[in-house]
């Protein structure tokens, strides 16, 4: 047989003391329990903790009553209420692709993105219900509007121009919504296979028209710098006949100013030696192997060699 445990007569004592005491210390000291139980209840119930990213919106009696901003907010506890936490970090919503016409009646696909940032959540929360979609619709017929007002060729030269008119319009449309367009942006513009196509051969034509304009030009070039090189060579001529007449004139200068001087004899003298030089020269060229002399060329070697010795 097993024997039970039992305590001894004192333990059991002890025990039934210590109960007794918890039980009355509970029943004079309960009012307080509940009070402090209570305290600690409003407290967590009044101390609000903000998220940095974060901004909520609290209702009394369904009335809008404040905004709490980021850190620790007071409300009065369960008079007032967080009906709404929203989130002030910048979103993008989707791509989104919508058709639009030109001014010169071209259809095109635009692809746009923008991205936004709610600044007053008291707005944002009572006066549109889904703001993505809110904002996709204003931005498509914006961009509707705008590139209609456009021809092709400008869409696609003044992208950065249309992507400012964009943005200046949206936030205007979103300005009572509490939201703030931080960037609009066009991600591309598609066109369909027929434009595109006729656009391949404009731009064809374009660049042959310029390649026979370039070649056109470098002709011309070619031209303008042939006859400068002809003007500069026919200048240089003329200077080269303007030295050698300036020569001549000097050396005839010289001749008449010694005959002037030594009469007669400073004539012959020069023409004999004209005579010689002029022989020297035929006897020079090339395969001349046997030079005939004239007798007067004989004369005028003895008269130049005669007045030598006269000037000796």
């Amino acid at each position: 047989m097993q024997r039970r445990y039992r305590p001894a007569p004192h333990q059991e004592d002890w025990t039934v003391d210590f109960e007794n005491l918890i039980v009355g210390l509970l029943e004079n000291n309960l009012a307080f329990l509940l009070l402090a139980v209570l305290i600690v209840i409003v407290i967590f119930r009044a101390v609000k903790i903000v998220p940095q990213s974060e901004q909520h919106v609290v209702e009394r009696f369904g009335r809008l009553r404040k905004v709490l901003g980021p850190g620790i907010n007071m409300i009065v506890p369960f008079i007032d209420r967080i009906a709404h936490r929203v989130s002030i970090l910048e979103r993008q919503l989707p791509t989104a692709s919508q058709d639009a016409i030109t001014r010169d009646n071209v259809l095109t696909q635009v692809d746009t993105s923008v991205f936004y940032r709610i600044t007053e959540p008291e707005k944002t929360v009572y006066r549109i219900r889904d703001v993505d979609s809110a904002i996709s619709t204003t931005v498509a017929g914006i961009v509707r509007a705008e590139i209609g007002k456009m021809d092709l060729d400008e869409v696609q030269a003044n992208r950065s121009a249309l992507i400012t008119t964009i943005k200046a319009n949206v936030e205007d449309a979103v300005d009572n919504w509490g939201i703030e367009v931080t960037r609009a942006e066009i991600l591309d513009v598609n066109l369909d296979a027929a434009t595109r196509a006729a656009m391949m051969q404009q731009l064809n034509a374009e660049r042959a028209r310029r390649a026979q304009v370039t070649e056109a030009e470098g002709k011309k070039r070619a031209v303008e710098l042939a006859a400068d090189a002809e003007l500069y060579a026919s200048e240089q001529t003329a200077k080269a006949r303007r030295v050698l007449a300036e020569a001549e004139a000097y050396a005839t200068q010289v001749v008449a100013q010694a005959i002037n001087e030594n009469g007669l004899e400073a004539a012959q003298y020069q023409i004999a030696l004209k005579q010689v030089e002029a022989l020297g020269g035929m006897a020079a060229g090339d395969g001349n192997q046997t030079v005939i002399v004239p007798a007067e060329a004989l004369a005028a070697f003895g008269d130049a060699f005669r007045l030598l010795r006269g000037r000796g």
